[in-house]
C-alpha cells in the first residue's frame, strides 16, 4: 500500500548534514575491509562514503549483507591506489576491490549528460544502455533510486549527508523514488521490482507518487533482458520474504509479467489449488531462509510453474497421448515459454523436471520401484513437493503418510509395506497417477 503521509518535496541543491550525534551509525558496525577502503581514498585525497543499502541496513540497526564505496576517483585512478582491484562493467563501469572473499564495491560518482554521447547510451523507450558519465556527489545523488538509497556516510567527520530527505523517509518508513517516477521507470523497468522487494523487507510502504505508474508501466519489465528478469526473481522470493512479496507483485500486477502462465492459472482457481499450494510452497522457503537453512531455486520454481504444467499435460492426456510422453512435452512447453522471459538455467530446469517427473512414481508402492525411488538424488526435493501437494489437496494424504512412513521404516517394515496386497483383502496400494482430487473444497489457510 502507498504511505498516507507525503513528505515535502526536497529541492535539488540543498543539503542536510547529520552529524555523528544525530545518527546511530558507529565505525564498529562497519566492514573492516570497507574502513580500509574509505581510509585509503582518503589518504589519496579523494572523496569516500559509503552509500546505498549498507548505509540504510546501519540506520535499522541491521547487519549490511555487503559495503558499497562512493568516490570522486575514477575506475583508473581507484585501481592505482589498489593492487587488490578489478575494474568491471560496460553499462557503468565500477571497481571490485578484493580482500579475500569480501569484495568492497566501489563507484565513482555518476554525473548527467543532456545529450546522448558515446559515455550515455538511451533507447527508444528511454532505458539506460550505458551509462559512464562520471560526476559530483550532488549529481551521483540525483541518480540513486530511491531517498532512503541516497545517504551517504562521509568518512572524513563520520556524518550522513542527505540531499534528498532520505533520513525523513527512512524515519517515516517510506519508500519514494528520486525524481519523477515515469521518467525512473522508463530509464529501468526493474525499479518496479526493487521498489516492492525493499518495500517489503525493511516493512515500508510506497509512496503515492512512485506507485502511482506501476499498474500502467508493468509492460516495460518485457523490455529487459530475460538473464536479469532470473537474477530478479531469484532476489524477490529467496530471501525470506517471497508471499509477501508474491501478494505485492500481483497486486501491482507485474506477476503476470514474471510468470504469465502460473498468474492465467490462478486467475481460474480450481478449488483453490493453484493458489493454496504456491502459497504453502512460498510459506515453507520463507521459513526454510529465516530458519538458517539452505535453499534451491529448483524447488520453488518447480512450485510456481507447476499448475501451468498440470494443465498442459491434461490438454495432452485429453487428446490421446501417453501419460510420461504428455508430462515431458507439457513440461518443454511450460519451460519453452518461460525462458523467454526470465533466463532460467540449464541445471535448474534439469532439477525441476526430475521433481516434477518423479511425481507420478510415488503413486508405486508395490515391490521394488520404491526402494529405486529413494535412491534417486533428488529423492527428498521431490518428498517435500509431494508433502506440500498433500497438505493443499493436490495429493492424497495417505499416500503422503505412507512414503513419511516408509523413510524411516526398518528392512522388515518396508518389505511388510511393499508387498502385494492379497486377493480380495485390503485395497491396492498402487494409486492410480494423476492429480489427487478430495471430495471437499479444502479450507483456505
Amino acid at each position: 500500500m502507498a504511505a498516507e503521509q507525503v513528505n515535502e518535496a526536497v529541492v535539488p541543491g540543498t543539503v542536510k548534514i547529520y552529524p555523528r550525534s544525530e545518527h546511530c551509525i558507529s565505525r564498529a558496525q562497519i566492514s573492516e575491509n570497507a574502513l580500509k577502503v574509505l581510509q585509503r581514498l582518503k589518504k589519496a585525497d579523494y572523496e569516500a562514503y559509503l552509500v546505498g543499502g549498507c548505509v540504510r541496513d546501519l540506520l535499522l540497526g541491521r547487519e549490511p549483507k555487503d559495503f558499497d564505496v562512493a568516490t570522486n576517483a575514477s575506475p583508473e585512478q581507484i585501481k592505482q591506489v589498489f593492487r587488490n582491484c578489478r575494474i568491471i562493467g560496460r553499462r557503468f563501469r565500477l571497481a571490485h576491490v578484493f580482500f579475500g572473499r569480501e569484495i568492497i564495491e566501489v563507484a565513482t560518482f555518476r554525473g548527467s549528460e543532456p545529450e546522448e554521447s558515446d559515455q550515455q547510451v538511451v533507447h527508444e523507450d528511454g532505458r539506460l544502455l550505458r551509462d559512464n558519465v562520471f560526476g559530483t556527489l550532488e549529481q551521483d545523488v540525483w541518480r540513486r533510486d530511491f531517498t532512503v538509497n541516497a545517504l551517504y556516510y562521509n568518512i572524513r567527520d563520520f556524518s550522513v549527508v542527505d540531499y534528498t530527505g532520505g533520513m525523513q523517509d527512512h524515519a517515516a518508513a517510506v519508500m519514494r523514488l528520486i525524481g519523477d517516477p515515469e521518467v525512473r521507470y522508463r530509464e529501468d523497468p526493474v525499479r518496479m521490482l526493487r521498489a516492492i522487494r525493499f518495500a517489503v523487507k525493511l516493512g515500508f510502504t510506497l509512496h503515492p507518487d512512485t506507485e502511482k505508474p506501476i499498474h500502467a508501466q508493468a509492460d516495460l519489465l518485457k523490455s529487459i533482458p530475460s538473464a536479469r528478469l532470473y537474477d530478479e526473481v531469484i532476489k524477490l522470493f529467496l530471501f525470506g520474504y517471497g508471499l509477501q512479496t508474491f501478494e505485492m507483485l500481483r497486486h501491482y500486477g507485474l506477476f503476470a509479467i514474471l510468470f504469465p502462465d502460473t498468474d492465467a492459472c490462478l486467475a481460474s482457481e480450481d478449488q483453490d489449488f493453484p493458489r493454496l499450494f504456491l502459497i504453502r510452497a512460498l510459506e515453507n522457503s520463507d521459513t526454510r531462509f529465516n530458519d538458517g537453512k539452505t535453499l534451491t531455486p529448483y524447488f520453488l520454481l518447480a512450485a510456481l510453474l507447476w499448475e501451468p504444467l498440470q494443465l498442459a499435460a491434461q490438454k495432452r492426456i485429453a487428446h490421446g497421448e501417453n501419460e510420461t510422453l504428455a508430462y515431458q512435452n507439457a513440461a518443454n512447453e511450460v519451460l519453452t515459454r518461460q525462458i523467454k522471459i526470465t533466463a532460467l538455467p540449464r541445471h535448474i530446469t534439469q532439477s525441476m523436471r526430475e521433481v516434477w517427473f518423479l511425481q507420478n512414481k510415488f503413486s508405486r508402492t508395490v515391490g521394488s520401484r520404491p526402494y529405486r525411488l529413494l535412491e534417486q538424488p533428488k529423492f527428498r526435493a521431490a518428498y517435500d513437493f509431494l508433502r506440500l501437494r498433500g497438505e493443499t489437496g493436490g495429493a492424497d494424504p495417505e499416500l503422503v503418510e505412507w512414503w513419511t512412513n516408509f523413510q524411516d521404516a526398518d528392512d522388515a517394515l518396508r518389505e511388510k509395506m511393499t508387498a502385494p496386497p492379497k486377493s480380495g483383502n485390503g485395497k491396492p496400494r498402487n494409486r492410480k497417477a494423476g492429480r489427487y482430487r478430495p471430495r471437499t473444497k479444502p479450507a483456505a489457510n
